[in-house]
């Protein structure tokens, strides 16, 4: 078995802080302008990949393994191309959902390449592309390791059914991360953010696509189907808290400088994110709430007019073999789409490797599993006026 190399000290997501709604988004998939869709037979270019054996790959910096001396290799990607003799021209571009959206928009609503045969987006995101008809149904065929191997958890979100135009790359839960010893008690539930001894303390994600899910959870909601309704409930309660003092402030992924300070002493938070904050300080704790919590995705998608597509897919089935998995796993520390991984790191003859396996932060255990849930998304005619409320309360 190949070795699997020790974690990455550095995490994407403690690293980049969310930008906000993009002028672009709001003027096109906000308003959902219908010039914008593309039909399905309008999606598919001539597909040069059976003799121009490349590909290009759109992906958020530190999202990879690195090799321990040159950071500028990537130890599966050589693999890969060793394997397939397919090189891949892999691009650190994505720093933002809605600029990158921005980026490359204008040539998906004008029928046009975009230059990338594969790109990794956040899945509220992608259900943007999905609805504009600006993503290609990969051939399963191609893919019997997605087949096989992808999380049940993961497999059907609303928003695209039967995962047939995107693959999850890497999985988080979005719940609360809490300092156990400066509290002086264990958190459990989300309406414990709310009490006495937190007042000032706490924080919220900023980003309405972030922060929405876990708190309607709280509220003994079904994020899979929510209502109108259920959202405004959490905006009025969140607004009560703002006035109040409860909440300190909202954020993007600064919120980790407020907790390892000590200025919060709870908050919502990423697991992934977590998991790197725990190293240094094993007092801070991540809960999946007793009510549930969030489990969102980065997926890989194929946009239209792909030069590469088979190539593109051949690479997706590649991540997906458990040896594979097993190696980015070690690096990233996110929640990993391929359970059958698990198996593989627990095997490794490296302790700290070995240790990964048991971390349910990335591969939850049964009891985290039945409280996770993938939210609806929220759809086009509903973006406009939840973002304008949501922004006024958290002051964007």
């Amino acid at each position: 078995m190949p070795e699997i190399r020790k974690t990455s000290p550095l995490s994407r997501r403690s690293l980049l802080r969310t930008l906000g709604g993009g002028a672009a988004l709001g003027a096109l998939a906000g308003c959902g302008v219908p010039a914008a869709y593309v039909s399905p037979g309008d999606r598919a270019g001539a597909d040069l990949s059976a003799h121009d054996k490349k590909l290009t790959w759109a992906n958020w910096p530190l999202y990879i393994d690195t090799d321990d001396k040159d950071h500028t290799k990537r130890p599966t990607l050589d693999a890969f191309r060793k394997r397939t003799g397919i090189s891949v021209d892999y691009i650190e571009e994505i720093n933002d959902n809605d600029e990158f959206f921005g980026k490359i928009s204008p040539s998906l609503m004008n029928h046009q390449q975009t230059g990338r045969d594969l790109i990794v987006i956040s899945d509220w995101m992608c259900a943007r592309f999905v609805r504009l008809g600006w993503v290609q149904e990969m051939d399963r065929a191609r893919q019997p390791n997605v087949a096989k191997y992808l999380d049940p958890l993961l497999s059907r979100p609303a928003f695209d059914p039967g995962r047939k135009s995107t693959v999850p790359w890497q999985s988080g839960i979005t719940g609360i991360a809490y300092n156990r010893r400066k509290l002086g008690r264990e958190i459990n539930h989300v309406s414990d953010l709310w009490a006495s001894d937190l007042k000032g303390r706490v924080t919220l994600l900023s980003g309405l696509d972030e922060a929405f899910a876990l708190l309607m959870q709280g509220n003994g909601v079904d994020i899979t189907r929510w209502k109108a309704d259920d959202f405004h409930t959490i905006c009025d309660q969140v607004e009560k808290y703002v006035h109040s003092g409860q909440i300190r402030r909202f954020t993007g992924n600064d919120y980790t400088k407020d907790l390892v300070s000590g200025d919060v002493l709870a908050c919502q938070a990423y697991s992934g994110d977590v998991i790197q904050l725990q190293a240094d300080n094993p007092d801070i704790r991540f809960v999946v709430p007793e009510e549930g919590a969030e489990l969102w995705s980065d997926s890989l998608m194929i946009p239209n007019l792909a030069r590469h597509k088979a190539n593109a897919e051949k690479l997706v089935d590649y991540y997906y073999e458990p040896q594979i998995a097993a190696e980015l796993a070690s690096w990233v520390n996110y929640v990993c789409p391929v359970p059958a991984a698990q198996h593989v790191l627990a095997s490794s003859k490296d302790e700290d490797t070995a240790a990964l396996a048991e971390n349910p932060l990335i591969f939850p255990d049964a009891t985290m599993r039945k409280r996770l849930a993938i939210a609806r998304d929220i759809t086009s005619t509903e973006r406009t006026e939840f973002a304008k409320r949501w922004n006024a309360i958290a002051g964007l």
